[in-house]
């Protein structure tokens, strides 16, 4: 009976020490830990553990181990290295808005960061991919802008002010919100390139946006002659004072697609005055548009009227 009970020990030994092998008691906590789920016992131990995983591409693991520097060592300086890990994570899973928050993570809790600037680099790359159509959102992802660019590009100017990439990610910006149809918001940021950054080779280039958005305005209204004549002035500056830059070649096509406006204008109102047989005022916008837009379609078609009015009289 004895050498019965011996063996059932025994067998109990051999089965069950490999199940407790994995936890450990701990007289400092109190409790069982299994070590292959706690904290290796400094930042710097945890930080090469986590690196381990991440170097060998296994990253459902190095995030793990990354998290549990983050919660256990909040205040290490590898802390700040693990969060940065966690948005490098993120990237290379192509999940590049959720990259994008992790890095500001950095930024926001870590600020003594040596990568900052690296950070700031990256998040401005992926502004960019989101602005080209390169990058998309996660599935099942919703943020509360139209463009997840608009946030990127902020971000970029607000964490870096007078940075190397903040007048770009300004002037950038102000693209995205041209190319959703928001002139009157990307305007304003263009007017920003030009306020805080005047030394910036995004200056001209923003004075060209400016005009170009107050051109799309006035195309709102058939009778918003005043943001016309603004738009036209601006382009005909720009020309001016940059005869052979690129984009003066755009300006001169908007300057003619603006006259061309302005006469259509002055034709419509002289139109509706001779419907209203005023006919002295209409004759007057007649000739106006005669006078002043000469090659512009409108000017033949006010000649007709003019013809047709010295018709009417006799």
């Amino acid at each position: 009976m004895r050498r019965l009970i011996f063996c059932i020990l025994l067998l109990g030994l051999i089965f069950v020490e490999p199940c407790f092998a994995y936890w450990i008691w701990t007289p400092k906590t109190g409790r069982w830990v299994n070590p292959k789920y706690a904290v290796k016992p400094t930042p710097k131990e945890q930080l090469e553990f986590a690196l381990t995983f991440y170097q060998e591409s296994k990253l459902k693991e190095a995030r793990e181990e990354f998290k549990k520097l983050i919660k256990y060592f909040p205040r290490a300086r590898e802390a700040a290295e693990a969060q940065f890990y966690l948005g490098m994570i993120e990237e290379k899973l192509n999940r590049f808005y959720e990259a994008f928050l992790e890095y500001q993570k950095v930024i926001d809790k870590y600020p003594f960061s040596e990568r900052i600037q690296e950070i700031i680099e990256r998040q401005y790359k992926i502004g960019e991919a989101f602005m080209e159509g390169k990058a998309k959102l996660s599935v099942g992802k919703n943020i509360l802008v139209e463009h997840p660019s608009i946030e990127i590009f902020r971000k970029v100017v607000e964490n870096s002010t007078y940075g190397p990439l903040a007048p770009i990610a300004q002037y950038k910006l102000g693209l995205v919100l041209k190319s959703l149809g928001r002139y009157q918001e990307a305007e304003e940021e263009f007017e920003k390139v030009i306020s805080n950054y005047p030394n910036s080779e995004w200056f001209f280039a923003a004075k060209f946006q400016i005009a170009s958005c107050k051109a799309a305005l006035s195309r709102s209204s058939d009778y918003d002659q005043e943001r016309t004549a603004e738009a036209k002035k601006m382009f005909e500056e720009f020309v001016k004072e940059h005869p052979d830059a690129a984009l003066s070649r755009d300006a001169e096509k908007n300057i003619e697609d603006l006259k061309e406006k302005e006469a259509k204008s002055n034709f419509d109102i002289g139109f509706f005055y001779e419907r209203q047989k005023l006919y002295d005022s209409a004759k007057l916008y007649y000739n106006f548009v005669i006078e002043n837009y000469p090659k512009s379609i409108w000017a033949a078609k006010a000649l007709e009227r003019l013809q047709t009015l010295e018709r009417k009289k006799k």
